[in-house]
Formats: C-alpha cells, structure tokens, sequence
C-alpha cells in the first residue's frame, strides 16, 4: 500500500548506494538487451543469405529480436520462484550474468558467410537467454530496490531504477551513432559491428561485480529468519490468492508498455514516415529519454509526498495531452525535438507503475507476482503494439495518437482507484 508522508526523512546513504548501483546495473544490462535493434540491418546482412530479398531479411532480423521479448515470461517466472525462495540478490546476479554473457559471445560469432544457416541460429539461441534475463530483471530490480527503503519511499525507489532501465536505452542509441559516425560501411560489416556487443559484455561483467557489494534485501532475510517463506510454489500462490493483484499489475504494465514502447521506441520511425530526418528524430527522441529519466525521480518523489493513485492519474493526463499534441504538430509538418522532450517527460509514470504493482502481493510472492503480471502482460501489449499499430496506420495515420489517449484514460482511471483504494485503507 502506498502511504502519504509529507515528514519522510530522507534515503541513509547505504540506501542511496544501493538504489545508485542497482540503477547503474539495470542501465548497463538494458544496454545490452537493446543495443541489438540499433544494429538490425547490419546483423541482417550479416547473418542471413546474401541473395535474400532486404525486407525478408529485416523481418527475421526483427523476428530474432521479438523472441527475446516471447522468452521474457518463462524467464521472469523461473528467476522470480527461485528469488522469493533463495534470494532477491542470487536472483539479481544471474538476471545480469545471464545477460552479460550471451552479449558478449553476440560479439564474437560467425556470420552466415563463415558458418552458414548456423549463424542465425546461434545468434537465435543467444538471444532467447538475453530475453530470458530480462524477464527477471527489471521486475527483481525493482523488488530489490523496494525493499532496501521503508514503503513511504518505494516510488522513488522504483523511479530511480526506472531512471537507470531508461538509462541504458540512450547508451544504446549513442554506442550505435558514434559507431555510425566514427566507421565507414565497410569498416562497419567487417568488425566494427562486432564492438557494441563487446562493450555490452565488458557492461554487464561489469554491473555484476558492482552488484556484489549490495547486501540482501532486510525483508527476504526477515522472512528467512522467521522461516516465513512460501511453502508452496510461490507462482500457485499468486495466481490463486491474488488475482486482483494479477489484473492491476498487467493493466498497469499495459499503461507502462504503451508509454516506453510508443514515445521512446517506436516514435523516431513514425517521425520519418512524416518527413523528419533520421538525426533530427534521433536528437529529439534522446531529449526524450532525459526528459523520461528527470521525470522518473521528481514523480517518485512526489507520489510518496502526496500518494502513487494521484499522480499516476495525473502524469497519465499528462501523456494522453502532451503526446496527442507533439503528434498532431509533427503530422503537420511542425516537428519540435523540445515538444518531444516534454511529451517523454510523461513517460515519468513508470516510476508509480512498479511500485503500485509491487504493492498488491505479500513479501513471500511479491517477486514471482510482479514478475508474472509484468512479463506475462509485456509479451502480449509490447509484443502486438507496434504490429497493430502500423496495420492501423495504413488507414489512420493519427492511430498513434488515438492509441495513447485511451491508454492515458486507463492510466486516469486505475491512478483515481488506487487513490480511492488507499484512502479507504487508511480510514480503517
């Protein structure tokens, strides 16, 4: 349950370390997991046959990077029994040793060209164990980081990892256009491809050694101690006992997946069907970015002063307003990267999203409830969005748009509940 409390103090400095390393690790490790689709018509070319027509080429190179997100929930649903049962910090190692190094043998694989119809599948192979970490991570990062602070500071907790997970987007983007500008294209398909996965790799060993200095969470090592640990399979648990739990969590990942997928990710192509060159959609979408990071932190803050219901509401009121507008400007040829900043800074409500989700299941499930309802809810809203959207866009260029503003109405409407729910807790 989220609690107002205007009197807070503030983060001990081991809290801000760990919510800091744990931030740092999640950048690192969803640097790894996108870093792939920055380099589609490359590894493309590279690991399919030559004489392949180009759009059949991108299709499966776009098909091996969706079998990550399709490997998500088996993965988040393993890592998260095994985290409400051994540990939140076995769990978050693996998430990123699990991620680091199927990364860094991307780096060093044979091309079609050397190996043949194996390049694909092995690149194949390593991207389902990418999807896989990434199915336990972000929902054990933000279990994690909720635990090591009191309730009253569990959005800007949950913000603040947010703010890393977005953190990582950039780096990809920024890795993939100083390798675009420093490489020529030869440069590029010979070895210069090969670099980002390296460095992803280097990342994520990385992120694990840092993450070895956190401690475990004191509420798993309260329940440890008390021998009060699910004594049945904690995913059982959730899906009997909590399904109210269940629902929220996926409508609100639905919310969550609507914001990153169609803002952060999929708006620099719509740009440039509308005209806005490749750099300028770019420069605005990482403008985006910071703003989404920035508003992470200050909704964080301000949900534990004054309640996750109501600003949930209002920064979703806020992504329906401001990305209905950026759109329709660009449409008309009035593109601004600064509108465009101002419309990511809506995407500042994934830092309610989790913590809100969290908040519906008890210590000895909460990992394997928020990890199902979350993954289980982003394979099918991030896995369908951007395959219905563009078939939408076909006869209504605006689908975008209108598509944001019923999900920024879900948004409204699931903030103005949990801010009923929570004042009808406390008056008991």
């Amino acid at each position: 349950m989220t609690a107002r409390s205007p009197s807070a103090p503030g983060l001990s400095r081991q809290q801000a370390k760990t919510l800091a390393l744990a931030s740092l690790g999640g950048a690192l490790e969803f640097y790894d997991f996108v870093v792939f689709v920055f380099f589609a018509t490359t590894m493309g070319a590279l690991f399919f046959p030559a004489d392949m027509p180009e759009w059949m080429r991108l299709v499966q190179t776009f098909g091996i990077f969706a079998a990550g997100y399709l490997a998500r929930p088996l993965g988040g649903v393993l890592m998260a029994h095994f985290g409400d049962l051994s540990g939140r910090k076995r769990m978050f190692l693996l998430s990123i040793l699990l991620m680091a190094l199927p990364t860094l043998l991307m780096g060093l694989l044979p091309t079609y060209a050397q190996i043949g119809v194996a390049a694909p599948l092995l690149l194949l192979l390593l991207r389902i164990l990418q999807g896989a970490a990434i199915g336990g991570e972000a929902p054990g990062a933000w279990v994690f980081v909720s635990e090591h602070v009191s309730p009253r500071h569990r959005n800007l907790a949950c913000g603040s990892l947010s703010l890393g997970l977005l953190a990582g987007i950039l780096l990809g983007s920024l890795v993939a256009r100083a390798l675009n500008a420093m490489l020529d294209e030869a440069q590029l398909m010979a070895w210069g491809w090969r670099l980002p996965f390296l460095i992803g790799g280097v990342f994520g060993l990385l992120a694990m050694r840092l993450r070895r200095q956190l401690q475990e969470t004191p509420v798993f090592a309260e329940l440890q101690q008390q021998r009060a640990l699910s004594a049945e399979l904690p995913l059982k648990a959730v899906v009997r006992d909590y399904p109210g739990a269940v629902a929220l969590g996926m409508l609100l990942t639905w919310l969550l997946t609507a914001a990153v997928v169609v803002t952060i990710l999929m708006m620099p192509t719509f740009l440039q069907g509308m005209g806005v060159s490749r750099d300028a959609a770019l420069a605005g979408n990482a403008l985006a970015v910071l703003a989404a990071m920035m508003a992470n932190l200050m909704a964080g803050a301000l949900a534990d002063r004054f309640g996750a219901g109501r600003l949930l509401a209002l920064w979703s009121l806020l992504l329906g307003i401001a990305f209905w507008w950026f759109y329709g400007e660009a449409q008309a040829g009035a593109y601004s990267p600064w509108h465009y900043a101002i419309a990511g800074s809506a995407v500042g409500l994934t830092a309610m999203i989790p913590a809100i989700a969290l908040g519906g299941f008890p210590a000895r499930v909460r990992f394997s409830g928020l990890s199902f309802s979350y993954n289980v809810a982003y394979a099918i809203a991030g896995g369908l969005t951007p395959v219905l959207l563009s078939l939408a866009m076909k006869n209504n260029p605006a689908a975008p748009a209108h598509y944001i503003a019923g999900v920024a109405m879900l948004g409204v409407t699931l903030g103005a509940w949990v801010e009923w729910r929570d004042r009808c807790s406390s008056m008991h």
